[in-house]
């Protein structure tokens, strides 16, 4: 049977056109705003990648890429932007303030890296869905020394990985699976069913809670990131794609792309408090709304719409839109500098 995912993303480019909430043209240039810093944009349909300017809210640059680039992520010191490419095998790394290529790194025949972290510790780690693993990248500036782990599970898509860098965590689509994999002493992967086709996954700061989103049970899950035990199963909205938490620890958010909207959790009680509407149930197909990032500051949420080719920017504390960025090229995974 072909998943909602899979007719949503075989829309047509038409819709890319298609208005915003309110009739506003989606691609007219929005307004400035006091926002520092810029905002980069994995292009999985145009092979890109572009910078977009906070402050003016348009693109600074846009470069060619890589073959379907997904998920991406920033280096600790702000310098580098790490692009998994999920069309081919490697990791590709960016500066940040040119998006010069500075290096490729391989990962072998059939990889398909999707999922993808810079660790504070300065090392990368990419799941490898083809492969059905996930490698840790040493040194990836320098030497970039790959070790590979196999998670055994099919459709390892993406990854969370511990403040101390001795364990990941990833979610396995096929194989309805999240598993436990240890980076240091190479024991088997302990994996347990979570719902039906889980995807998003965040691991909270203190390293305490493992957070689980199950696009095909409207679900998102607490888990114990040792045992992989469900401590709670949280109902959310329709087909919650993504979750994350804010970075003052006190929320969880899902994107329910079926919905175009937020669902809000309370990370201690697990209560959804409240839904933010970023675009119409009617909208929902021809935005496909995808991935979430807070600001650093967790005063906004952006929201990649990728058949629409924009990024919402939402203000959390209202709920409401204040804005919609450029998202070139299909934008998908996101990732941010202030």
């Amino acid at each position: 049977m072909v998943s909602r995912i899979a007719l949503l993303l075989a829309l047509p480019l038409a819709v890319a056109c298609a208005p915003v909430a309110g009739g506003e043209d989606a691609l007219a240039p929005p307004q400035k705003a006091s926002v520092p810093g810029a905002l980069f944009v994995a292009g999985k349909f145009g092979n890109t990648l572009s910078k977009v300017d906070l402050a003016s809210g348009s693109v600074a640059i846009t470069v060619d890429s890589c073959a379907n680039p997904h998920e991406l992520a920033t280096s600790p010191d702000a310098a580098h932007v790490a692009l998994a490419c999920y069309g081919g095998q490697s990791v590709d790394v960016f500066r940040t303030s040119d998006l010069a290529k500075v290096t490729s790194i391989d990962l072998g025949d059939g990889a398909r890296p999707h999922g993808i972290v810079w660790h504070a510790n300065g090392d990368l780690y990419a799941t490898a869905e083809g492969r059905r693993s996930i490698f840790w990248i040493r040194d990836p500036l320098g030497e970039a020394d790959t070790f590979e782990y196999a998670s055994g599970q099919d459709g390892t898509h993406m990854l969370a990985v511990a403040p101390n860098g001795n364990h990941a965590w990833t979610t396995n689509l096929g194989s309805r699976t999240v598993s436990l994999i240890d980076l240091k002493t190479r024991r088997a992967p302990r994996s347990v069913e979570v719902g039906e086709e889980p995807e998003g996954i965040w691991l909270s700061d203190d390293g305490e809670t493992l957070w689980v989103s199950a696009r095909k049970s409207d679900a998102a899950f607490k888990l114990d990131p040792q045992t992989l035990a469900v401590r709670q199963r949280i109902a959310t909205g329709r087909f919650p794609l993504r979750v994350t938490l804010r970075p003052q620890g006190d929320y969880a958010v899902t994107s329910d792309l079926a919905d175009g909207a937020l669902s809000v959790i309370d990370s201690a009680s697990g209560e959804v408090v409240r839904t933010i509407v970023v675009s119409s149930v009617e909208e929902a197909m021809e935005r496909t709304q995808v991935t979430i990032l807070f600001s650093p500051d967790g005063e906004r949420i952006y929201v990649a719409e990728t058949t629409a080719n924009t990024i919402a920017e939402v203000d959390f504390a209202s709920g409401r839109v204040l804005r919609r960025l450029p998202g070139e090229g299909g934008g998908d995974g996101i990732a941010i500098i202030e």
